[in-house]
């Protein structure tokens, strides 16, 4: 059950003073694989091409800034009499998705009323992008020996841990302790997330409910594997943040659903009769044109 292999390499490559950390690569490469994604069906959907690109530009860096707000508030005694810059290392490990999710919401609402383009929908879009890119983003938390949980026993790693390569179990070897991978268990249960989200598609649910959808599930995996882990935010005693705020995010999406499906009758994939009556101006200008 001892792995001697030195860790992997949290540097992915150094050129003089820069040195880029496999930690921001792989979250980068989550978010474009996301952005082509979110592109590709938005397209679909008969949306401007350059819908989603827009609305990254915006929401990447306040979602990385609310994420890193969250946790810094939550870790507060961690950087309180830290130097100062610490509070912005996120190249060390330390956002929370949870805010970043906070951020995205707030930025998708204010730039769907800037755009008018209807806020469920643009949610439902983005929504299976965003948990791919968590899928991978967790990733990064393997490459920094961070995000793991209790060490495993004995009975534990001969049961199932065993089976899962080596380059996993040695990466969770901490001081010759070895760790569950949270990590792993958060990506796979995301990467089921995302293919439940796009199974969902297909069968055209009301506007909103994909979204909802990623909000309730997503929460449900995130609840039971942040019991496992040691470097939990609280927000007093023994109360976990991720888990107070899992619960609240399935009540409250649940409650939504609920409620939309009473006021709601768009789906997924239909027009709202404001953007079909904005597409029949233009047909008719178009007409007008033609004759003239």
């Amino acid at each position: 059950m001892l792995y001697s292999a030195p860790p992997l390499d949290r540097v992915f490559l150094e050129l003089g003073p820069l040195t880029i950390y496999w930690y921001g690569l792989i979250i980068a490469f989550g978010a474009l694989l996301g952005v082509y994604l979110a592109t590709k069906e938005a397209d679909r959907l008969g949306l401007k091409k350059d819908l989603i690109i827009d609305f990254i530009v915006f929401a990447v860096p306040i979602a990385i800034i609310c994420a890193r707000i969250y946790y810094v508030v939550f870790e507060w005694e961690r950087y309180a009499d830290g130097p100062w810059w610490s509070m912005f290392a996120i190249w060390e490990g330390g956002i929370a998705i949870h805010g970043a999710v906070l951020g995205g919401v707030l930025t998708a609402i204010v730039f769907s009323k800037v755009r008018d383009v209807p806020f469920w929908q643009l949610a439902d879009i983005v929504a299976p992008s965003l948990i791919l890119a968590q899928a991978i983003g967790r990733w990064g938390n393997f490459m920094n020996q961070e995000a793991h949980g209790g060490p495993i026993s004995q009975s534990t790693y001969e049961s199932f841990h065993q089976y899962l390569p080596d380059f996993i179990m040695n990466q969770m070897t901490i001081d010759s302790v070895m760790y569950h991978p949270t990590f792993l268990y958060e990506s796979v249960w995301n990467i089921l997330v995302f293919t439940l989200l796009l199974l969902m598609r297909k069968y055209n649910p009301l506007r909103g409910e994909i979204f909802l959808s990623y909000a309730i599930f997503y929460s449900i995996g995130r609840f039971f594997i942040e019991g496992l882990r040691t470097d939990s935010l609280y927000v007093f005693g023994e109360i976990r943040t991720a888990q107070l705020i899992s619960i609240l995010m399935i009540v409250v999406s649940i409650i939504l659903i609920i409620y939309r499906r009473r006021t709601v009758t768009v789906r997924y994939n239909d027009v709202p009769i404001h953007e079909k009556k904005k597409s029949n101006h233009k047909n008719k200008k178009k007409r007008k044109k033609k004759k003239k």
